[in-house]
């Protein structure tokens, strides 16, 4: 019988996230005629899982999950692969009063020994007690498990032959967890973050009002549902505002971005996000012939966030696609983190994405950003406006003596809201450093606030201190990818101690160039540009492709670059321990 997907328009009446528990919005948007629709590389239609489907499917899971006597608020983890079962189980866990727990299948994460000992340190620190993979990566999963004692693992087929159990089952309530979101350890081993019913659903529905949800949306996503982005925005979302959505593979959209224009032209999708690199990635790939082909003018909120945002790429990508129907105003740029569910603050819908140019040298002397009013020779900094929080949110700036600054200063940011989290799966709430005991979320960024406006600078244990002078590593990165022989997203900038204890920065870069002559040119040139843009001496190492270590979620991990680079070259044998940025 040919599949075909959900409808965009339907019946029910539109809710937004005004229910009590995830298992409460899927009963309400199973009434309509809404779902998940997955396409494969090719824009096969492979799978359609209308939402009614989806919690019936999960109610029998979930009673077969009851019937190995898991304690309530158990973990269950799941490989969180682009198809049906994810979801499948996902929404089982939230039916049975158990907690999920969505982890990265083998991507980013280096070969079979690295991803096996990741997972198995991640199914220690959830204290998993199921574990479900596809049939493609059980092997690993069961690898990964040996010596934890769950009581299962195996695959949704293997799983499907448990008897359903005659129960009565109790879906998760508003203050129990709705799951464990692991960070994507660019700094650090990843933290779960416990994520309430209450406080997803809370996100979501700060996030619609404000995006203002219409009756004619429909979303489109090749995120990984692992990471929060896709997970809370584009695998929750949908469900809690009864909307259909495409999906398209993670690794099929790295393989052919071409394939998110597409299925946004052919469903006629209004809303979909991305981190930066997604538009860069397809603005490298397209082709003048494809640009012929897409109509993508219903597209209004094209999300960005996840990563800070340069302006040039997404100016490139609206004129690439101009002609399609694509315009600038649909850019929604934001800024979010899993600690407080998603997003935190974002613009309003067709304001699009506003920069502003800030004096570099007096913010790396003073921290306060001073717009420049015009060019001359002053270095300039671009940082990109995120919004204004969410309502009921409050977003802060606080210096090293945690005061409250004033706008333009740039300090940590603080969030505090509904959305925020219960704290660290494992870690008193005392001891994780990050939740005030009136709900303030250290949040680890550095940013500044004008008229309520948020403009994230970097992240506090990325800043570069030379000589008194916070240099920001995005700033070198800039540097060298301006250069021809270097992409976008194939340099790393951090810090060491030389042997006199002062800090050096060092720029690590995949390099293409084999020829000894012009791979010294290069060298000499970004040495040029970084003394004279910045004043500063740098270290620059030309890796070959491959060599920058990225965490589960795509982003480049500088601090484990760092380490790799320590581990391979003569600095590693006089590091001092890194200095906290203030």
């Amino acid at each position: 019988m040919h599949k075909r997907p959900t409808p965009t328009q339907h019946q029910l009446k539109r809710r937004l996230a005004d229910f009590s528990s995830l298992a409460e919005a899927l009963d309400y948007a199973a009434d309509g005629e809404t779902g998940c629709n997955y396409y494969s590389g090719t824009g096969q239609l492979v799978a359609v899982l209308a939402y009614a489907e989806l919690r019936d499917q999960a109610l029998a899971l979930a009673r077969r999950l009851h019937g190995l006597g898991l304690q309530r608020g158990a973990r269950v983890a799941l490989v969180a692969d682009t198809n049906p079962s994810f979801q499948r189980f996902f929404f089982a866990c939230q039916y049975a009063g158990l907690v999920p727990v969505p982890v990265a299948p083998p991507l980013h994460l280096g070969g079979r020994t690295a991803y096996v000992e990741h997972l198995h340190r991640l199914l220690a620190n959830c204290r998993a007690t199921v574990g479900i993979a596809p049939t493609e990566f059980g092997a690993l999963m069961a690898e990964a498990a040996e010596g934890l004692h769950l009581q299962f693992v195996g695959s949704p087929e293997a799983f499907s032959h448990f008897p359903d159990a005659h129960c009565h089952l109790r879906p998760s309530s508003a203050d129990e967890l709705a799951h464990l979101q692991y960070t994507s350890g660019s700094t650090r081993f990843p933290r779960g973050v416990m994520i309430s019913q209450r406080a997803v659903l809370a996100n979501l529905a700060g996030t619609f009002g404000h995006i203002r949800i219409r009756e004619d949306d429909r979303c489109m996503s090749w995120l990984p549902y692992y990471h929060d982005m896709g997970l809370v925005g584009l695998v929750l979302g949908p469900i809690a505002a009864q909307l259909s959505v495409d999906y398209l593979g993670t690794r099929e959209f790295a393989m052919r971005p071409r394939q998110w224009l597409v299925r946004m032209a052919d469903s006629r999708a209004t809303i979909s996000f991305s981190p930066p690199f997604g538009y860069e990635l397809c603005v490298r790939r397209l082709r003048e012939s494809d640009v012929s082909t897409l109509d993508l003018s219903a597209w209004r909120i094209a999300g960005i966030g996840a990563e800070k945002i340069r302006p040039e790429p997404m100016t490139r990508f609206a004129e690439i696609l101009a002609p399609c129907g694509f315009t600038a105003r649909a850019f929604l740029p934001c800024y979010g983190l899993a600690e407080s569910s998603l997003a935190v603050s974002c613009v309003d819908p067709g304001d699009g994405l506003q920069a502003e140019l800030v004096d570099g040298e007096h913010l790396a002397q003073t921290q306060q950003a001073l717009p420049l009013t015009d060019g001359g020779d002053t270095r300039a900094n671009v940082f990109v406006n995120c919004g204004r929080p969410l309502d009921g949110h409050e977003v802060v700036a606080r210096g090293s003596d945690a005061s409250v600054l004033p706008d333009r200063q740039c300090g940590t940011l603080y969030v505090r809201g509904p959305s925020v989290m219960s704290g660290y799966f494992g870690v008193d709430a005392n001891e994780s450093h990050v939740l005030s005991a009136d709900g303030w979320l250290d949040t680890g960024d550095i940013g500044y606030r004008v008229d309520g406006h948020v403009f994230i600078t970097g992240r506090k244990k990325d800043l570069i201190v030379i000589n008194g002078r916070n240099i920001w590593p995005q700033d070198l990165e800039y540097l060298a990818e301006q250069e021809p022989e270097v992409r976008s997203g194939e340099a790393s900038a951090f810090s060491v101690s030389g042997p006199d204890g002062s800090e050096r920065a060092v720029l690590v870069i995949q390099c293409r160039e084999s020829d000894p002559a012009r791979r010294q040119h290069l060298t000499h040139r970004l040495d040029h540009a970084i003394r004279t843009e910045l004043g500063i001496e740098c270290v620059i190492e030309l890796v070959p492709p491959h060599t920058l270590v990225r965490t589960s979620s795509g982003k480049l991990s500088r601090s484990r670059t760092r380490q790799d680079f320590l581990e391979r070259t003569d600095w590693g044998q006089h590091v001092q321990p890194q200095r906290a940025a203030g």
